[in-house]
C-alpha cells in the first residue's frame, strides 16, 4: 500500500475585499465629481437676489446649464465670459449634447446678481425660447438662506 501524504491547510479562509475595494474607490469618485459640480455653479460670488416666495427644487437629477449673469452685463457660462450675441447658440450647444429623454427636462439656472437690470435677464430668456426650452429657474436666497450683508 501508497501512503497518501496528509494535505496541510495553509489557507485560511476570509472574506474577499475586492468588490468591496471597488465600491468605496466608485463612491469616492462619486461625490468627488459631485462636490466640483456643485462648486463650479457657485464658482461666481454673487449676491443673490432674496426671494419671499418658491420652491426649493424636488429632482436636482435633471441636466442643466448655468448662466451667471454679473451685474455689469457680463455672461459667464463654465468660466468662459460669453457674449450675449452668442447665448442662444451656447444653449442649443449644450442642448445637442443630450438625448430625447433629457431634452425634455433639461433645465437652464440663471443665478444673477440682486442689482443686474432686467435687460440683462432678457436676452437669456429669449435664447432660451428660441431652443424651445420652458425650464429656466433662477437661483435665489429663501430669507432665512441669505448671507448676512
Amino acid at each position: 500500500m501508497v501512503a497518501m501524504p496528509a494535505q496541510k491547510r495553509d489557507r485560511s479562509l476570509g472574506f474577499n475585499m475586492t468588490p468591496m475595494i471597488d465600491v468605496v474607490f466608485l463612491l469616492i469618485i462619486f461625490f468627488l465629481i459631485s462636490s466640483h459640480l456643485t462648486r463650479q455653479e457657485q464658482q461666481v460670488k454673487l449676491a443673490l437676489p432674496i426671494a419671499k416666495t418658491g420652491a426649493h427644487p424636488t429632482k436636482m437629477t435633471n441636466p442643466r446649464l448655468i448662466i451667471n449673469l454679473l451685474a455689469d452685463g457680463r455672461v459667464v457660462i463654465q468660466d468662459e465670459e460669453v457674449p450675449r450675441e452668442q447665448l442662444g447658440a451656447r444653449i442649443g450647444e449644450a442642448l445637442q449634447r443630450l438625448n430625447e429623454k433629457e431634452r425634455e427636462s433639461f433645465e437652464v439656472r440663471i443665478r444673477c446678481a440682486r442689482e443686474t437690470p432686467y435687460e440683462f435677464v432678457q436676452p437669456i430668456l429669449t435664447g432660451c425660447v428660441q431652443q424651445g426650452i420652458w425650464n429656466v429657474t433662477f437661483a435665489v436666497y429663501s430669507p432665512e438662506e441669505a448671507p448676512a450683508s
